[in-house]
């Protein structure tokens, strides 16, 4: 401090600090006060300057920034200052210079230490009340302040990874009531996945319904009622949701049994050996009790539902027949049919509907042809048949098929052994055919009405062109092939000539329309262009009949043959001089027709014993090209 108040202060002082009492019984104020080594006061001064020309009023915040007090006695003037500060206080910031002033300031402290001690409604009424009286007062001041921020803090979140479907949250959260009003959710998946989904639920339900149907045959005994637990038995066997659970329940079973097997069919990826040369694989068998025994004479895909094989089983010769049947099988269950139908005589062609899947046309030994409606399960209530019509076929029908024509119309055409290829109406009193074409014999000369049915030689087989349906050609019982048109049924556009024996069948190539395919039982099958009468390639394998010929739907130079001792599978590509793979058949059975898969790399061959074996080509190393080129290097034989 300095020598005016009689203290010397010889040693270095640091800080100091000075008392001031503001009145009786009030609280003492303290100021600590800095100086440095020569005695000087560096105090830093506050952050706040109030405005030297304010005066004291009552609702203002206090601020002492400056107290000069003394008496004429001890004191006549004063260097030292220091400033005090109350952060909390209610009162107003003013500058104080005198001793009046110092009292008056006393007073105003006792009231407000002593409205500490106020209860907190009235707390809230002064503050009240103070709120009201800065509205539109100077004394009043609002100002900014920069505060500090915090650090800041980082969050990490942790959580067990789990593989839930669509079906787990939905059976554990959804209730039975729920399912029936807003239903199942649809997941995405494949196809193949969603019918296994589907089976798997139908199989619980099945459980389900048999649970309640043993509980509640349980219940009739107990209440003692014997006579009637029979009859309840036969209500739950013979009702229809009991007996689709057990159809569903059947599928499931099987679908695991052949689930390889399918996998490979749908061409799904499994696990196979390391050979690469050109194979078959044997998936299974389509037989069942009523077919084994029965020879196969007809096969046909389902033109909507690529999983559905309609298979005719019948006899074309004449001396043992049996009765005819349809069996339509489906690749979800290959040991009993979905539907079958008894036929009157020997099934000896088969072709279904485009514009009606469930239509299925089936041509038989005694000339008639029948078409039933596979959506109803009593086949018999649901068939049209031209047994009543007097222009029916007079010998066995060797082959039907459904053609669309113009305007997308679609109509029914079969070739028979009496050397007429029909077109087929459907009315209210059954079926009615018009001729297409007459097949007169070219070796034999009639002229009389008697001899007329002498002149037509019985046609075996046809096909119609992939592109124009009013082009189609037919094979006959002489070795000869014609073509033929659609508005011309008086004679032949064309006529082949190289096949000695019957022509057994003839099929178009679906990806070169020029290009067609015969087989005989000559032993041979030939490769004809439509502008040439001559065949391109004949070929050779084995010395037997050739029952069948078809074109493989996904590889133009791939096609497939049966003879009475093997299937065979050629590729043009590969060699034009024997067959790529060969199958030979089980002894004592003989292959009668074949078909290709039109969606995946598969072929079906029905057999003389009533088994329809599916078989997967793999390793079949074919070109891109998807047309038959005539190289000059192949030989015309």
């Amino acid at each position: 401090v300095s020598g005016h108040h009689g203290v010397n202060l010889s040693s270095r002082l640091t800080s100091s600090r000075r008392s001031l009492s503001l009145g009786g019984g009030s609280k003492i104020l303290e100021k600590s006060h800095v100086f440095d080594e020569d005695g000087n006061d560096v105090t830093p001064q506050p952050l706040y300057q109030a405005d030297p020309g304010a005066t004291q009023a009552k609702g203002s915040r206090f601020f002492v920034d400056e107290i000069s007090a003394g008496s004429a006695s001890d004191q006549t003037t004063a260097t030292g200052s220091f400033t005090m500060q109350f952060a909390r206080s209610v009162f107003g910031s003013s500058r104080i210079s005198s001793q009046s002033t110092i009292e008056s300031v006393n007073e105003e402290m006792e009231d407000t230490f002593s409205k500490r001690d106020l209860p907190i409604p009235e707390r809230n009424n002064q503050y009240a009340e103070l709120c009201r009286n800065k509205m539109g007062n100077d004394k009043y001041v609002d100002r900014s302040m920069l505060t500090l921020n915090g650090a800041a803090k980082n969050k990490h979140v942790q959580t067990d990874t789990a593989t839930v479907t669509t079906w787990d949250m939905y059976d554990t959260l959804c209730s039975p009531e729920q399912e029936e009003t807003v239903g199942r959710p649809q997941p995405e998946m494949s196809d193949y996945q969603e019918a296994v989904m589907d089976s798997s639920r139908a199989a619980e339900r099945s459980v389900s319904v048999g649970i309640s149907a043993s509980s509640s045959v349980r219940d009739v005994d107990a209440s003692g009622s014997t006579s009637n637990t029979e009859s309840e038995w036969q209500l739950i066997m013979l009702s229809e949701s009991f007996q689709h659970s057990l159809l569903v329940m059947e599928r499931c079973i099987l679908r695991n049994n052949f689930q390889r097997q399918l996998a490979a069919y749908r061409q799904l990826p499994v696990l196979e050996d390391d050979s690469q040369s050109p194979a078959l694989q044997c998936l299974w068998a389509f037989s069942c009790e009523l077919s084994r025994g029965r020879s196969i004479s007809s096969l046909a895909w389902n033109k909507k539902n690529p999983d559905i094989l309609a298979v005719g089983y019948g006899q074309f010769d004449s001396g043992d027949q049996k009765q005819g049947l349809v069996c339509c099988w489906s690749i979800k269950n290959p040991t009993w049919p979905e539907r079958f139908i008894h036929c009157d005589s020997a099934v000896t062609a088969l072709d279904f509907s485009a514009n009606s899947p469930s239509q299925l046309a089936v041509g038989m030994h005694d000339g008639s042809i029948a078409i039933y409606d596979l959506q109803n399960q009593d086949s018999k209530s649901s068939v049209i048949s031209s047994r009543q019509c007097p222009d029916k076929h007079l010998g066995p029908v060797f082959q039907l098929r459904w053609i669309q024509q113009e305007l997308s119309l679609e109509s029914l055409f079969s070739v028979g052994a009496d050397g007429r290829i029909c077109k087929w109406f459907a009315f209210s009193g059954g079926l009615d055919c018009t001729d297409l074409m007459r097949l007169k014999s070219a070796n034999k000369k009639g002229k009389t009405k008697e001899d007329y049915l002498s002149l037509l030689s019985p046609g075996l087989c046809f096909d119609f062109h992939p592109i124009d349906p009013r082009i189609y050609l037919t094979g006959t019982w002489e070795g000869l092939i014609h073509k033929c048109s659609c508005s011309n049924n008086q004679q032949f556009l064309e006529t082949y000539k190289k096949h000695f024996c019957s022509v057994n069948c003839i099929t178009w190539n679906p990806l070169s329309p020029d290009v067609f395919l015969s087989c005989s039982a000559d032993w041979t099958i030939q490769l004809w262009k439509q502008d040439q009468l001559k065949p391109v390639l004949g070929f050779t394998s084995t010395q037997q009949a050739v029952h069948d010929v078809k074109w493989s739907p996904k590889w133009a130079t791939v096609f497939g043959v049966v003879n009475e001792g093997q299937l065979e599978i050629w590729d043009l590509n590969s060699s034009i001089e024997e067959p790529v793979i060969v199958q030979p058949a089980a002894p004592g059975v003989t292959m009668t027709s074949l078909l290709f898969a039109r969606q995946t790399d598969c072929v079906v061959v029905g057999d003389s014993d009533g088994q329809v074996t599916v078989y997967q080509v793999k390793n079949l190393s074919v070109g891109v090209s998807s047309q038959v080129r005539q190289r000059n290097r192949w030989p015309v034989r």
